[in-house]
């Protein structure tokens, strides 16, 4: 396998250098996972300043691995591991993340978990295909006849947002402003971020968090059916939510009830048709539709790296790590592992080998899985059956960020 000319490997340090701001990086970081596999598939990122891990079988464990977590501070001191204060110019961004599914390790995470984790199986999530059909038909409705869409903003933006803000309790009308909320919020958790960055998190987390009060205040006074009258209502153990644990949820309910599908429905209508393959064969059964979307979330999963911190001395892959270091697990490159996947960087629905692991492993396994899975499901069969002959009208811009991989603009045609 060649290696890019952007990307430098030396083999027996298992060094890496690579610019994560270069386009030939994020518009097509699996050449340089495939590269990565070839010649060092667990790595030090000398820009980054950390450890790597690409490997499907490193990463499937380490997701699970009970010796690392999302947390430290709660079995160590800043002053132990050497870690500077919080910064006070996003401490309402970290107000917001304190609670946060995704940063916690039990008991906490256990409690959290329980109260939501009953909206989002499979058989009450189920309920929503047909709301999730009728809005994807509604807005196809809207632009059928002008014979081409800038896909994201007239489709992908709003189903999974519309349908997170239904399940929650957030007016749908919200929608709008949920979106440029997250979409600011989210640039916390990019490589090479800027203060402009944190400013921007820590006014959405602001604004977002006033906002998810109000709404807490009115269900208490008036309940509904609804995830949010829920969670408010309802006792784990002989306890209720907090305000700010229902509003570190909420917040992380909405952002990752949406923006990976967002992504996720561009790259998959990209990465089909790029295929070449004929869609009707691709959505033939709801079989033949489940595989296609699988194959669509292996080779372009929208999330690449989930950090954890060690919590003891361990070793792995002949690396020691002490209590406090910081690992990576790059999604992604796991979903491209040449020992799991024949032929890995191959759009083939047919295939029959490991599951991707693109919503994680473990205790964090993405909570919104059942949801994103179904509106994958339901939406890519309609829209390539209402509108025959898509094709690119134009060559999709994709996002210039890592982390994080989708697209900017999907002009489509037909």
């Amino acid at each position: 396998m060649m290696i890019p000319p952007f990307l430098s490997i030396d083999p027996s340090t298992r060094h890496v250098s690579l610019d994560a701001s270069n386009p030939a990086f994020y518009s097509d970081p699996n050449s340089v996972y495939d590269a990565l596999h070839a010649h060092c598939p667990t790595f030090y990122w000398e820009q980054q300043k950390q450890w790597f891990f690409t490997g499907y079988d490193h990463v499937n464990g380490l997701l699970r691995d009970r010796r690392f977590g999302r947390q430290i501070l709660h079995i160590a001191s800043r002053e132990e591991l050497d870690l500077p204060e919080p910064e006070q110019h996003v401490a309402n961004f970290d107000l917001a993340e304190r609670y946060s599914l995704l940063e916690l390790e039990p008991p906490e995470h256990t409690r959290l978990r329980t109260l939501v984790n009953r909206a989002f199986v499979s058989r009450h999530v189920e309920k929503m295909k047909s709301e999730i059909a009728e809005l994807a038909n509604k807005l196809i409705d809207g632009f059928e006849k002008n014979s081409e869409v800038e896909l994201l903003s007239a489709f992908a933006d709003i189903i999974p947002v519309t349908m997170i803000a239904r399940m929650i309790g957030i007016p749908e009308e919200m929608g709008p402003q949920l979106l440029k909320w997250s979409h600011a919020y989210i640039r916390m958790y990019l490589f090479g971020r800027t203060r402009e960055d944190e400013v921007g998190a820590e006014r959405a987390a602001k604004e977002f968090s006033d906002y998810v009060k109000t709404v807490i205040a009115e269900r208490r006074a008036n309940p509904r059916d609804d995830l949010l009258t829920h969670m408010i209502h309802t006792e784990h153990k002989g306890q209720y939510l907090t305000e700010d644990e229902l509003v570190s949820t909420t917040i992380v309910l909405l952002n990752a009830g949406h923006e990976a599908t967002v992504h996720q429905i561009g790259n998959s209508v990209r990465i089909i048709l790029d295929s070449g393959r004929d869609p009707a064969d691709l959505f033939e059964d709801e079989a033949t539709t489940e595989r296609t979307v699988e194959e669509s979330l292996r080779i372009c999963a929208p999330v690449h790296i989930f950090q954890r911190w060690a919590l003891e001395t361990v070793e792995i892959d002949g690396i020691s790590f002490k209590r406090g270091d910081k690992v990576s697990l790059i999604l992604a490159a796991a979903n491209l592992d040449p020992t799991k996947f024949s032929d890995p960087l191959t759009f083939k629905p047919d295939r029959n080998e490991a599951a991707n692991l693109s919503f994680g492993a473990g205790i964090h396994f993405c909570i919104g899985a059942p949801l994103a899975r179904l509106e994958l499901n339901v939406v890519l069969p309609i829209l390539f059956e209402r509108l025959p002959g898509l094709r690119l009208a134009r060559t999709p811009v994709v996002k210039d960020v890592y982390h994080f991989h989708g697209l900017d603009r999907l002009d489509l045609s037909w």
